[in-house]
């Protein structure tokens, strides 16, 4: 019988319990074989596990090829993240989409990125093997981003030269075709390149191979980082041929000559690969043989077969023992994986809870870029120190566990948050705040709600909220003046009304304030209001405000939080300028210009949206927990993938790993649709609480499963399948033995009846 148990989840995973005789001799067997040529094909099992192994240099005791891949993942992840950082940008602002449409095929592409694997997997597994596969798929991936950049070019179709492609069309069928090309070239090398890394190591490098992975996933961040921080750069500057627009052909052509790069580096290191070669169609296999078991049990469903040891063991009398064993090998890990999802779930929401500026994006990468060598080289060997067993499913549950921290801690920044929010009207309401514009205080009084309010000269009040049913009209009185003004609002607006005194009477007018939400990313809305007695040009920064008559404002104009601009008015006389206050980050405010004389302008501030007073370092505390959740999950999951796999099966585990976090993504969507909560904070609190159960079950299921060592495993498969070469009769005679004892079954049932 082939030995499959070794340890239960409380003992050594698999790099402690193989016999250090029997795999020292087949490492120094494999490495005669392998190495006395600089390439040749080298049998380490009769029937699975067929590789070309090179002779390989080394390099701090890691094979040399590992860095060829490690570089290739670097570049492959910048060209990835780096175009994804401007999509929705690009989809917005170029093809001129909608949000709504512009996220939901944003979300469709994210979700065919980690669907993709699947296939990967298959071709390399099955057909082209992990090399072949890389190559083939990168070219489609660089050809795809390729295709990204040129639909990119505004001036491809614009033959009339106004700025805007005179084609749509033809722009979005080459964008698209571009992203289903790089769906296809991301997904389906996702599962191989990692495999097929750790197919560079032997099996008494098992150190090695787990410091690769960190490495690995090291290398994704670095590149997800640099990425993020600067193809934003490069789309905001200005390129064309005939009209200068923002240069997206840039910021798409930078990710393809990396993807490019990501290519050439692979192939350099060709000749120092060990390269698995695929051994046939094997998934088809694995599904034939689950078909054939599920059938052959029902089938014998009655009480009088004797039971096998495990539900598989029925598609012994078609299926060889080793594809029974191998498939029993995969369906324990892809059972452990059902839980999983719900991690992705959260994590992939970390860009839901930003409070300030998109900058934050960078703190999840630079964290990991800090935190994996720091996790791998420190905390695990304090924690084996401890003599603690911290085995690869404890981490993920401990994963899994920090993750819902980071959510409560982000609930909790929430609440405050929701604190300082401004209330917006409601349907049958409306909100409305004052301004005085003259010398004098303003008396306004609405009516007939008869609610008064007193104005000092420039400055104004916060918003009022009134049942637009109960407000008729306004009156107000300065100095000796009195005027009354209809009250023309409209349910769930904001308005602004402004008043001046003059010598003769007084100015009341409405101003339309069409915002009811909070600035997105940090960004500041800034409008102008003309207190002068002639017409002024108004500038801030690099807005133009155009012309402004006395007594009107302008429209709201989007700023960048958290800076100072210079502010110019001008006449046909004179020019006056002043500096804008720092004005924080979320707020919407009105600046009222009085005065211009001797080039300075005097300016009031009015605030009608309160800036963030939260800082945006509070954060970091939920960045940092979800990063050391995301460490020991993510590594060690894409370790433990390929540690329990069957050989020939390794892209298959890896492309089902990839697939809990397209499952994630689906999860987020049901839940956030199903989901009637009105506040963020419970919708973070929901999700924490759904994940700390999911850890609880996976804590369980993870105590019940046993390690394997899939090379143990194929070794004493490959022991028997000689012992039958040599002894015939053995297998005949077993057979035997299986059709007695049905005989036997099927007599005593025929004497029954």
């Amino acid at each position: 019988m082939v030995q499959t148990a070794k340890s239960k989840d409380s003992k050594q995973p698999p790099d402690a319990w193989a016999s250090s005789s029997s795999r020292r001799g087949r490492m120094d067997l494999s490495r005669a074989a392998g190495h006395s040529t600089p390439c040749q094909p080298v049998l380490h099992s009769p029937r699975l596990t067929l590789s070309v192994s090179c002779l390989q240099p080394g390099c701090f005791g890691y094979p040399l090829s590992i860095f060829f891949i490690v570089i290739n993942e670097f570049c492959e992840r910048f060209s990835y993240y780096g175009m994804r950082a401007v999509l929705v940008l690009y989809f917005k602002y170029f093809l001129r989409w909608d949000d709504n449409f512009s996220t939901a095929i944003y979300h469709t592409f994210v979700a065919l990125c980690y669907l993709t694997p699947i296939l990967g997997a298959l071709i390399a597994d099955s057909w082209l093997g992990k090399f072949k596969t890389i190559v083939s798929l990168s070219i489609v991936y660089t050809i795809g981003q390729a295709v990204m950049a040129v639909s990119s070019i505004n001036d491809l179709t614009d033959h009339n030269r106004d700025g805007t492609p005179d084609s749509i069309a033809t722009h979005i069928a080459l964008s698209m075709t571009g992203l289903i090309l790089i769906a296809l070239g991301t997904g389906g090398i996702k599962p191989c390149v990692s495999a097929f890394g750790g197919d560079q190591f032997e099996e008494h490098q098992e150190k090695q191979r787990s410091r690769f992975f960190s490495l690995f996933y090291l290398a994704i961040n670095a590149g997800s980082l640099i990425s993020t921080v600067i193809t934003p750069i490069l789309r905001a500057q200005q390129c064309g041929i005939h009209s200068k627009q923002q240069c997206y052909p840039l910021a798409f052509g930078v990710p393809a000559a990396l993807m490019a790069v990501s290519l050439i580096v692979f192939v350099i290191g060709s000749g120092m690969y060990k390269k698995v070669q695929p051994q046939g169609n094997i998934m088809v296999q694995v599904c034939k043989c689950i078909g054939f078991a599920i059938k052959n049990r029902f089938r014998h469903r009655s009480k009088e077969y004797p039971k096998r040891e495990h539900w598989l063991d029925w598609a012994s009398e078609k299926y060889s023992k080793r594809l029974i064993t191998q498939t029993k090998m995969v369906l324990k890990v892809l059972f452990l994986f059902i839980p999983l999802p719900m991690f992705w779930a959260l994590f992939d929401q970390q860009g839901a809870i930003q409070i300030q500026p998109d900058q934050m994006q960078t703190v999840n990468p630079i964290l990991i870029v800090i935190m994996v060598p720091v996790v791998d080289t420190v905390i695990y060997p304090l924690i084996k120190k401890c003599k603690i067993n911290f085995t690869p499913l404890r981490k993920i549950t401990v994963g899994m566990f920090l993750a819902g921290l980071a959510f409560i801690a982000a609930a909790l920044v929430q609440l405050q948050i929701d604190k300082t929010l401004p209330v917006f009207p409601a349907a049958g309401q409306s909100q409305i705040k004052v301004i005085n514009l003259g010398t004098d205080n303003a008396r306004v009084a609405f009516l007939p709600q008869n609610v008064d309010v007193t104005v000092e000269p420039l400055h104004g009040t916060d918003y009022r909220t009134f049942e637009i049913s109960q407000l008729q009209y306004v009156v107000v009185a300065s100095g000796s003046n009195n005027a009354t003004v209809d009250a023309t609002i409209t349910s769930g607006d904001r308005y602004t009304l402004m008043v001046k005194n003059t010598v003769s009477d007084i100015t009341a007018q409405w101003l339309f304030d069409n915002v009811t939400s909070k600035p997105e990313e940090g960004k500041n809305l800034i409008r102008f209001i003309n207190n002068l007695p002639w017409t002024v040009n108004v500038t801030m920064g690099d807005t133009d405000f155009g012309e402004l008559t006395p007594l009107s404002a302008t429209n709201y104009s989007v700023f960048s939080g958290g800076r100072t601009d210079k502010i110019v008015v001008s006449t046909n006389a004179i020019t006056c300028t002043a500096t804008s206050n720092s004005l924080g980050f979320g707020g919407a405010y009105t600046i009222i210009i009085n005065e211009c004389s001797g080039n300075v302008s005097a300016l009031n501030y009015s605030q009608d949206i309160p800036p963030n007073t939260v800082h945006m370092a509070w954060q970091i505390p939920q960045y940092f927990i979800l990063t050391c959740g995301e460490v020991v999950f993510s590594v060690t999951g894409l370790e433990f993938s390929y540690s329990q796999a069957p050989s020939n099966m390794k892209s298959v585990l890896q492309a089902g790993w990839l697939l809990t976090v397209a499952v994630g993504n689906i999860i987020v969507l049901i839940v956030a649709g199903a989901s009637k909560l009105s506040q963020q904070w419970a919708e973070y609190v929901l999700f924490a609480a759904l994940l700390f159960a999911v850890c609880i079950i996976f804590a369980v299921m993870a105590y019940f499963y046993t390690y394997i060592d899939p090379n143990e495993i194929e070794a004493q498969l490959d022991e028997e399948e000689k012992q039958v070469k040599k002894d015939p009769d053995l297998q005949e005679k077993e057979e035997e033995k299986e059709v007695e004892a049905v005989s036997r079954i099927l007599l005593a049932q025929t004497s029954l009846i």
